[in-house]
């Protein structure tokens, strides 16, 4: 259950308006991992409405690393206003090394 360990995030909701967002993430391992990979669940009322698989690949043990990605937004026709997702909407994150659990966050979005 994600909801033991959520997090609250507070983003100005002009993001929505963006053609494409770009994150990095930075990690860092004290092991080699083969296939390190990243698994992202939206979820709108608890239900999910979108998601994303990326691949990594293999990590070298006592290395950091930067991951980034640029994700483009969906047509506007296709958005929700951002007074219907604040609060409703949550980031589900998963990070593995193959099927393995490494780590895993949920993020609640509130939109101001």
């Amino acid at each position: 259950d994600h909801k033991a360990s959520e997090q609250e995030a507070r983003i100005p909701k002009r993001i929505l308006e963006c053609k494409a967002v770009s994150r990095e993430v930075n990690f860092s391992s004290q092991h080699s991992m083969r296939s390190f990979r990243l698994k992202q669940t939206v979820l709108f009322g608890g239900q999910p409405i979108e998601e994303w698989n990326f691949k990594f690949g293999f990590v070298i043990p006592n290395s950091t690393n930067t991951w980034q990605q640029t994700i483009e937004a969906a047509d506007e026709s296709e958005m929700m206003a951002p007074e219907v997702l604040s609060g409703q909407t949550v980031i589900l994150t998963e990070f593995f090394d193959g099927e393995l659990p490494v780590s895993r966050s949920a993020v609640r979005l509130f939109y101001v």
